[in-house]
């Protein structure tokens, strides 16, 4: 449903988006995960035909976004960062607004449009001026206005910015279930929301994609063995030379905690160091409170890979 290819945005001497190229599938949502000023905006605002590319490519539902734009809009809803509402009419009389502007039949404009306050969540306040909404409400109002036509393609710019945490799950939800009809591309900073909302992610930094793929797949890439954490009664610094003599134990960390001592302990393969730890910590007849597993997160996965392409690019200059 996208297609991009060696899509290039320059500013000057700056790169925003840097020679980047992926696909959508239909149906597929995908998570366009990076810091902020890594290029997703501007990314999205080319796909959404807002901006054009420097160089390179890019078609959205076989539409291309430079010379067919107009085809290009009718098949995407597009949620920016900051929402753009007329703040003097009624949340209702503002979606009506709109699904005229987008020449849906009128016979269909108030079911699409409680269809698009019930999923969002903003029945209660359909009545109320839009000014008077807070933040988070204001972005429901937009989002809805972004599902009101039943676009095929859904382009989110961090739509859960400013919303609160109860809001947030409900918008999580919300695109979640979107995801079964629709294509969605998502933009975020926030890690854990394309972990639970996202079939793929991309990792977007300076400007190039520097990773792109399953959260489960992108934790097999790296180094990271199945690591463990402890919490374990006895001498701290003889625990922790106890546990880095067993056989696949890469490292071991450790910090007082109470009256006990807290371990992370990280393996050096494939391998399960579970039972080789259980077994070390009976025979030195030290006491366990605690054995948990320790899954690595996005947030190390970024910062692996990120630090990796710095590391690379710093050795290129060399």
């Amino acid at each position: 449903m996208i297609n991009v290819k060696n899509l290039t945005k320059r500013y000057v001497n700056i790169n925003a988006v840097d020679n980047i190229s992926f696909n959508v599938e239909e149906n597929e949502t995908v998570g366009l995960l990076g810091p902020n000023g890594a290029g997703k905006t501007t990314t999205m605002r080319i796909l959404t035909c807002f901006m054009p590319a420097t160089a390179g490519s890019a078609t959205v539902a076989g539409y291309d976004v430079f010379n067919d734009s107009l085809n290009v809009r009718q098949q995407i809803g597009y949620l920016p960062e900051n929402v753009p509402l007329y703040l003097d009419m009624r949340v209702n009389e503002y979606l009506m607004f709109r699904a005229k502007l987008k020449n849906i039949p009128r016979r269909e404009r108030k079911k699409r449009i409680d269809y698009c306050l019930d999923i969002t969540g903003i029945k209660d306040v359909q009545n109320q001026i839009t000014g008077t909404l807070s933040k988070g409400y204001r972005q429901r109002v937009g989002l809805a206005d972004t599902l009101i036509h039943d676009p095929k393609i859904l382009i989110l710019d961090e739509p859960t910015i400013g919303l609160d945490p109860n809001q947030i799950m409900l918008i999580r939800q919300v695109i979640k279930d979107l995801g079964q009809k629709h294509t969605v591309l998502l933009s975020t900073h926030i890690l854990p929301e394309v972990e639970m909302v996202c079939d793929r992610i991309m990792i977007i930094d300076k400007g190039k994609i520097v990773a792109m793929d399953t959260p489960a797949n992108l934790m097999k890439q790296l180094k990271t063995g199945l690591n463990v954490v402890l919490e374990i009664k006895g001498d701290g610094e003889k625990i922790k030379n106890s546990l880095s003599g067993i056989d696949g134990v890469r490292s071991v960390t450790w910090k007082e905690k109470g009256d006990a001592n807290e371990f992370y302990v990280e393996g050096s393969g494939e391998g399960d160091i579970r039972e080789a730890v259980f077994k070390c910590i009976v025979k030195d007849n030290y006491i366990l409170r605690e054995m948990k597993r320790h899954t690595i997160t996005l947030e190390e996965i970024f910062h692996q890979i990120t630090t990796k392409e710095t590391e690379e690019v710093s050795d290129d200059n060399a």
